[in-house]
């Protein structure tokens, strides 16, 4: 165990926000954990501290000779619980802490560090493993076989058909030589196939040149949440080699938070290696498409009032703040934000490889009823948001809390606002 815990190459970046955080506490109210059960390992400095113990103890001199002097802690069976506990069960990495530090230490990186040194040891919840597992072995993180994928798409493109009245209209698997390869969630064909409709309606409404894979479509890789960079690397090597192998240039990431961050910015750094293509987010696409004038909208077809969770890894991590706010703005006729809002807005709750996490249920829960509260005082009656994880913790709050509200993508709610224009 302690060679697995010595790092072979001193890590300066970690060095320096290890370092950096004097402990101050002004942290602790920007955690949903800790705000919801006040318990003093919740407020994320302690998980650096945590994270900086254990650094100390097998990668520092004094450290190892004097540990009890600058807070040097074996890793023992129940150190490692303590950890497995804290780094995966208490935390989403959202970096709303990173945003109040005024010293500004990366907390979310430093748990992300904590993550992989439990993975080397084996001390991934088997929740969450069994999710990377799954993306390993079958090409996506839930295990869908590829027949029933296809079945399901055939299905969507039949009601695509039916509900344009038009024959033509497809949902194009496997072809070569398309511009944009788009990606899903695998939550989307097991659960919530109408948000593939949706992005399929306004492919066809801008007339994009598009294709799916029916093999590597998974855009999720939860190897960014396990702390196993090799499996992270697995993963995102498949869905590369696939848009090679496809012929397009531009991958398009669906409605995933994670899922985005860990394509555009991460996945290249896996693979040591500069992509051949181009990246892009449905969001993003989908703006251009409304600037552009690809697609007509009539914001008036969504009238209900409209307010927007912002996924942490798009917006607070990823810069999409204007861009979500400009096509849902285009979209409905009465959007109203939640307090707060934007890069100062709170985690839904289910980030970090929560949701994948059974064990972790309660706690999760418990913890998104701030962001319960938060919906329920803006007034309004549909949530939209582009990120499908996201989506399925706001969907339990909702039944949890009582909320009555909808809960959208961004692509449903743009589909229900186009004008198809019939030549």
């Amino acid at each position: 165990m302690d060679s697995i815990l010595k790092f072979k190459d001193i890590d300066s970046k970690l060095l320096t926000h290890l370092n950096a955080c004097v402990k101050c506490g002004l942290c602790a109210d920007s955690c949903m954990f800790y705000k919801k059960f006040s318990d003093p390992d919740y407020i994320p400095a302690s998980k650096v501290a945590l994270v900086s113990s254990i650094y100390r103890r097998y990668n520092t001199l004094s450290g190892r000779l004097i540990p009890s002097l600058v807070g040097a802690e074996k890793m023992s069976q129940e150190m490692a619980e303590r950890m497995v506990d804290l780094l995966f069960g208490a935390c989403t990495m959202c970096g709303r802490c990173v945003k109040h530090c005024s010293i500004g230490v990366d907390i979310a990186f430093v748990v992300r560090k904590g993550r992989e040194m439990l993975a080397e040891m084996g001390l991934v919840p088997s929740t969450l493993q069994s999710t990377v597992d799954a993306a390993v072995n079958t090409g996506n993180n839930m295990g869908i076989p590829e027949d029933e994928f296809v079945g399901t798409i055939s299905w969507m493109e039949e009601e695509l058909r039916d509900e344009l009245n038009d024959q033509n209209a497809s949902i194009p698997l496997n072809q070569k030589g398309k511009r944009v390869f788009y990606t899903l969630n695998p939550r989307e064909p097991k659960f919530f196939p109408l948000s593939i409709s949706a992005m399929a309606k306004i492919f066809y409404a801008a007339g994009e040149s598009w294709t799916l894979s029916s093999k590597y479509y998974d855009v999720t890789n939860y190897g960014f949440f396990n702390g196993n960079k090799r499996e992270a690397a697995l993963i995102a090597k498949n869905l590369h080699d696939e848009v090679i192998g496809l012929n397009s240039a531009l991958l398009v990431l669906g409605e995933c938070g994670h899922g985005s961050r860990a394509n555009r910015w991460e996945a290249p750094n896996y693979l040591c290696k500069e992509y051949e293509f181009d990246m892009t987010t449905a969001v993003e696409l989908t703006s251009s498409y409304i600037r552009e004038g690809k697609i007509k909208l009539d914001p008036t077809l969504n009238k209900e009032a409209v307010t927007i969770h912002d996924p942490c890894n798009l917006v607070r991590n990823g810069g999409l703040l204007q861009e979500i706010r400009f096509v849902v703005n285009s979209s409905a006729q009465n959007v109203t934000e939640m307090t707060p809002c934007g890069n100062d807005n709170y985690c839904c709750g289910g980030g970090g490889g929560l949701l994948a996490m059974s064990e972790y249920n309660d706690r999760r829960v418990g913890a998104g009823e701030i962001k319960a509260d938060q919906i329920r005082k803006s007034g309004a009656k549909v949530v939209v948001t582009p990120c499908h994880n996201c989506v399925d913790q706001l969907t339990q709050l909702n039944h949890t809390y009582k909320l009555g509200v909808k809960i959208k993508t961004i692509a449903e709610l743009v589909a229900d606002a186009i004008i198809i224009e019939k030549t």
